[in-house]
């Protein structure tokens, strides 16, 4: 299936997922099927792109689960949702890690262009002809479609650091300029925790055995992944990460909205409706910014959903709040636009570590010294974030309580232990 970049297009995925959320999710979610002729996989949502652009939001997505399902039927896919949660909160707590990753990055893509080895070893990886079968088919696959079933992502990553002997910054670089759905905490820490860097001396091994196992249903048959390595030592980094005190905005009040503001709506924040917005803006300004992902080219596919759906989201906000809605491009200040509109005031939903954060915050921290900012961050994020201090089990446990915090229909016990 394209993935249609519109709200409506993502609660109908949503709608349509709903009833395999629960034990079906449980027994499947694991299997690479390939991708069917409408695009649809039927063991996963494939929500992930909407969750990221935040055309739709966790919390919406939980509570429609959870009318559907009971906690017990639907845990393993809550967890996931919780994942995604879990890894933008311990990036929030630990923002060293995605500014050391950005220079690992850049003295990577240096390295590869000054060594001529090194560069054909990466071109055929990312061309997807490296004579492993099952990685190239993954390989081709991301560059066709601009998605990846999560276990084929963690095999991926486990080939491209431990077999090809590939610097992961790399590999984690082609995620973002490729997969639609490319999350810099997500994206990030799991190419880390593949390595051994997240989780200190823990790796995954990609086995040829496993891949057959859950590709066993591929159109084509089993995928094939010989003279895959061995072992996976750890990888080491010349550093620590030391947890930061978490600064997260206040909630804001009516108060925050009763002068004329503009509203923002960038890539992880393309809908105005999950903010629950208590008064209109008097403008809605967009600013999409794939590009930032990365200093390569940014995939089509990915681009063109990501200024799609800021693009919607300005017009069906100013639609909603009979406002003007505009675009804001890169060669113009946020600051004139503002001046222009006669407005002091802006919100915006929250931007979280990350390249949205790098490419807009330059322009945005002015007003926000001057107190005339409000960043709407979710409520499952305020109560997670606190947790994910650690690994992910001291957010798990927390999982029933923040649900009933939230009003989520849940039981109080759901992931208390294993």
């Amino acid at each position: 299936m394209g993935f249609e970049p519109t709200r409506a297009a993502g609660l109908d995925r949503l709608t349509d997922f709903l009833p395999r959320a629960g034990r079906a999710y449980a027994n499947n979610r694991n299997y690479d099927d390939g991708v069917s002729d409408n695009g649809i996989r039927r063991n996963v949502s494939q929500l992930s792109p909407w969750l990221h652009s935040g055309l739709i939001k966790e919390a919406e997505v939980l509570d429609a689960v959870l009318r559907q399902h009971s906690a017990d039927a639907a845990d393993k896919f809550i967890a996931e949702v919780f994942w995604r949660v879990y890894f933008k909160g311990y990036l929030e707590l630990r923002p060293g890690i995605w500014r050391a990753y950005c220079e690992g990055r850049d003295r990577a893509l240096d390295a590869i262009e000054a060594n001529a080895g090194l560069r054909t070893a990466y071109e055929a990886a990312v061309a997807g002809s490296t004579g492993i079968e099952a990685f190239d088919h993954w390989a081709r696959e991301l560059a066709s479609t601009g998605y990846l079933h999560n276990h084929a992502r963690m095999w991926f990553a486990s080939i491209w650091i431990f077999t090809l002997k590939l610097d992961w910054h790399l590999g984690a670089d082609l995620f973002l300029r490729q997969l639609i759905d490319g999350d810099a905490a997500s994206n990030t820490l799991s190419w880390r925790w593949v390595g051994g860097l997240h989780t200190k001396g823990k790796t995954y091994l990609a086995r040829p055995d496993n891949i057959a196992r859950y590709t066993a249903n591929q159109p084509g048959g089993p995928l094939a992944a010989q003279g895959l390595a061995s072992d996976a030592p750890a990888l080491e980094e010349p550093g620590e990460h030391p947890r930061q005190r978490l600064a997260l905005p206040p909630a804001p009040d009516c108060a925050a909205f009763a002068k004329p503001y503009a509203l923002l709506l960038h890539d992880e924040g393309a809908s105005h409706v999950p903010l629950n917005l208590p008064s209109p803006p008097a403008l809605v300004i967009g600013a999409a910014r794939p590009e930032a992902r990365s200093p390569l080219p940014t995939a089509a596919a990915v681009s063109g959903f990501a200024q799609e759906a800021v693009a919607g989201g300005v017009s069906a906000a100013a639609a909603a709040f009979a406002c003007p809605g505009i675009d804001w491009p890169t060669d113009r200040p946020l600051a004139d636009i503002l001046a222009q509109a006669g407005i002091e005031w802006l919100a915006l939903p929250y931007l979280p570590a990350g390249w949205t954060r790098d490419a807009l915050m330059p322009q945005i921290a002015p007003f926000a010294h001057q107190g005339r900012v409000t960043e709407l961050l979710p409520a499952i994020d305020r109560e997670t974030w606190p947790h994910a201090r650690a690994g992910f089990f001291g957010v798990k446990k927390k999982v029933g309580p923040i649900l009933d915090d939230l009003g989520i229909s849940a039981s109080p016990t759901l992931f208390a232990a294993e």
